[in-house]
């Protein structure tokens, strides 16, 4: 992470953005996180209903700092959207996490704190940290890391065989399949992938070594992000890189919280900076806070 900054001017002026699904699932905390920072500042609740109403209250936010209630989804929502509106790295950004615990491993591991109270003192008093951003060539965001993990078996095939004037009509399906279509690509084994990972435009496994594993871990600061490609042999490849293309047959990828794809290719770079988001100020070895870094 990079060193931490002041809000700086205007900072007591918030939007509030409560997210639909943090309402249902923890009424109380939202309560409670409605009132500290409605104490400590000039918020503007809103209580959107719906995707759209969530992006419209972030897009007409003027000079108000946007703080997100809700879950990683929610989280993520929103850097999406500034991202996408190039206004990302304008402003700051807080969240109080209420939502279920596998739902916000995201803001945790960012550094959020875990209970209302002290994230909505956070919105409020915390220090300004600089997070690096992982994006991909289709414009899709990663706060923290992205996975391709290994390829499900295939559902067993459970259909009964056909008989008679069936089976013959099946049989000239497949023959006509066959004729029209191209022969497929041999698919991996199952549970391993054949892709080709690039990292800096140095390769790391190439289509004839099958992999198990990837994964892309932003640090938060530094402009590098930890790849670890683990191949069927059980060997580890580990390198720092600013950029990671793959490519190869069809694969999905878990970008956070969320899967996407399939995918032939796709290009992820590390955008250093690119986003903030208010933190706990660190404390010094007294238990005291320490210098804002």
């Amino acid at each position: 992470m990079s060193a931490a900054e002041p809000p700086g001017d205007g900072d007591d002026q918030l939007l509030v953005v409560i997210d639909p699904a943090a309402r249902r699932s923890d009424g109380e905390s939202v309560r409670i996180a409605k009132d500290v920072l409605s104490a400590g500042s000039h918020a503007k609740i809103c209580l959107p209903d719906t995707p759209e109403e969530f992006a419209r209250a972030l897009s007409r936010r003027g000079s108000r700092r946007p703080v997100v209630v809700g879950d990683d989804h929610a989280l993520l929502r929103a850097v999406a959207q500034l991202h996408r509106e190039r206004e990302l790295a304008a402003g700051v950004l807080s969240l109080i996490p209420v939502g279920a615990a596998h739902a916000l491993e995201v803001a945790h591991a960012l550094g959020v704190p875990r209970g209302a109270v002290a994230a909505a003192r956070t919105a409020l008093d915390g220090v300004v940290r600089r997070l690096d951003l992982l994006v991909d060539d289709s414009d899709g965001v990663v706060l923290g890391r992205l996975r391709i993990p290994v390829p499900p078996p295939p559902p067993p095939d459970t259909r009964s065989p056909h008989v008679g004037v069936t089976a013959v009509w099946d049989t000239c399906r497949s023959l006509m399949t066959s004729l029209v279509r191209p022969a497929p690509v041999a698919a991996a084994h199952p549970g391993r992938h054949r892709l080709r990972i690039e990292a800096d435009g140095v390769v790391l496994s190439d289509l004839d070594t099958p992999v198990r594993d990837l994964s892309v871990t932003s640090r938060g600061g530094g402009g590098l992000a930890d790849v670890v490609v683990r191949t069927a042999s059980g060997e580890d490849v580990t390198v720092e890189a600013e950029a990671v293309t793959v490519s190869g047959a069809d694969f999905r990828y878990r970008a956070d919280i969320r899967t996407a794809g399939p995918v032939r290719t796709r290009t992820w770079t590390v955008r250093p900076g690119a986003w903030a988001l208010m933190l706990p100020a660190p404390a010094s070895a007294d238990g005291t806070a320490g210098a804002r870094w």
